[in-house]
């Protein structure tokens, strides 16, 4: 079947392209951009006020599958996905079983046969993500894995990281680096300084994320292994990647909506457990600091870091409860809220940063709004009102730091390979 997107705007800055014009969908692949579109027998869609982008991707969220599937499973998980306008999504290894074995990505990837978007494993870099023995890297990635990451849990030995990275190379594949010294976040739960002051809770220092990414970025430096930094918080490791960067290393990071738009100000006195994650929500001039990194090139990409837990987790004391908040339904309408409208990034710079560099630091495909290319799209109505509602969102938990915010644009259709998988805001 044939589908023509009439009158969109079309966002794709690695075609150079940003104009409203039609978009022809056959077999799977996009046949035709251009104006006035015509094809006898397509079914048309009409587009006027929407924009059509390249499918986003989220190199960076959590599952649960196996093991843990009544926080979330690859289904429900690949739900939100979908309903948040994502084509593509790589899930992290800390599962249980521990995604560290062949036979652990042959499993996601069977599964993820019947999901709603496409999901990509990522294998741990050691056993357990125990950091003793490293895990079936070249058998994993033989299998289908894209990454790996002991993610949750930063790799404490020092020849343990150097080993992996030596290793990984041979494969072409890149390490996703958790960054946390145990020995300095030890059992805090909040940013140190005025927060854990304030809220009586033991701190999280930023060193103790900062000296591992100086560390990572020196082992990168040594074996040339392509070093990806996730969920960056902090101005002192923005600094690190950006001189990385300047001596020419393959090194990428990432930032999460709620380190971009929440800070260690925003846990008051209700000490909402929401707002507990791994890493800690940092100062605000952390938060701008991101921002205008995210502007200036040195942060490639936003995740979400999607982390679903039980509610009854979720209301245990601050101290005892899991760290981590959902994210994929709400990422896209707070970028455009937030960032596009103020102006602080452009919409093409958002293409960038959710549909083009993801899929490159992954190793994904590129998919691009030109002939020929996969019609894996996202089509967004950037005029959307809409408020953040618990009842609206599919994963299968709730535990979002941004219940209640007012938020502009969200995606309203998903197609992968011209299939769809999301109409007028219902997922198929």
């Amino acid at each position: 079947m044939s589908l023509l997107f009439r009158g969109a705007r079309l966002v794709d800055p690695a075609v150079g392209l940003d104009r409203v014009a039609d978009l022809l969908v056959a077999d799977g692949a996009i046949a035709a951009v251009g104006e006035g579109l015509e094809c006898e027998g397509a079914e048309v869609r009409e587009m006027q006020g929407k924009v059509i982008v390249p499918g986003l991707v989220d190199i960076h969220v959590h599952f649960r599958d196996p093991g843990l599937e009544y926080k979330e499973d690859l289904i429900s998980g690949s739900a939100s996905a979908a309903h948040g306008g994502f084509t593509d999504v790589c899930v992290m290894p800390n599962t249980n079983p521990t995604c560290d074995t062949e036979s652990g990505v042959e499993y996601i990837l069977s599964k993820a046969r019947d999901a709603h978007v496409r999901i990509h494993p990522v294998g741990a870099i050691t056993v357990g993500l125990q950091g003793k023995a490293l895990a079936e890297i070249g058998s994993m990635s033989a299998a289908g894995a894209v990454a790996f990451s002991d993610d949750g849990r930063g790799v404490q030995s020092d020849s343990m990281m150097r080993r992996a990275m030596d290793y990984v190379k041979m494969f072409g594949k890149g390490i996703m680096s958790h960054c946390q010294v145990d020995d300095l976040s030890g059992t805090g739960v909040v940013n140190e300084g005025t927060a854990s002051t304030r809220l009586g809770l033991a701190g999280w220092p930023a060193a103790a994320e900062e000296i591992q990414i100086g560390r990572d970025i020196a082992l990168c430096e040594l074996t040339r292994c392509k070093l990806h930094i996730q969920h960056i918080t902090t101005r002192g490791g923005i600094e690190a990647v950006a001189n990385a960067k300047a001596k020419g290393l393959p090194v990428t990071c990432e930032v999460t909506p709620h380190h971009l738009f929440l800070t260690q100000d925003d846990i008051d006195n209700s000490y909402d457990t929401s707002l507990k994650v791994n890493p800690p929500l940092r100062r605000a001039e952390d938060a701008e600091a991101l921002i205008e990194a995210l502007g200036d090139g040195t942060i490639d990409c936003i995740v979400t870091d999607h982390a679903p837990h039980a509610l009854h987790e979720k209301a245990l004391e601050f101290e005892l409860a899991p760290f981590g908040m959902i994210g994929l339904e709400t990422s896209l309408g707070l970028v455009l809220t937030k960032l596009v409208a103020t102006g602080r990034i452009t919409l093409a710079r958002m293409v960038e940063l959710m549909a083009i560099n993801p899929r490159e630091i992954a190793g994904l495909p590129q998919v691009k709004l030109e002939e020929g290319a996969s019609a894996d799209l996202t089509i967004i109505d950037p005029e959307a009102e809409w408020t953040v509602d618990a009842r609206d969102f599919l994963s299968k938990s709730v535990n979002s730091g941004f219940i209640g915010a007012e938020l502009k644009g969200k995606a309203t259709d998903l197609y992968i390979a011209g299939e769809p998988v999301m109409v007028d805001g219902a997922v198929l």
